[in-house]
């Protein structure tokens, strides 16, 4: 069964400002390191997490 996880708009920046806050990096510096392939593993989870949390926010925010 697959098991479905909700999250208020609000939930979502908040998680968003967290994962930013543990790579140690603003969204722009995380963005630009992921498009030159500059990411670690756990920095290119982060950005993969954070461009679906943006998915769900878009039109949101």
């Amino acid at each position: 069964m697959t098991m479905v996880i909700h999250r208020t708009p609000e939930q979502l920046r908040e998680q968003r400002l967290r994962l930013l806050e543990e790579v140690g990096m603003t969204y722009e510096e995380l963005r630009e390191r992921a498009s030159v392939y500059s990411l670690s593993m756990d920095e290119l989870d982060v950005w993969h997490t954070i461009e679906g949390i943006d998915y769900l926010l878009d039109g949101d925010c």
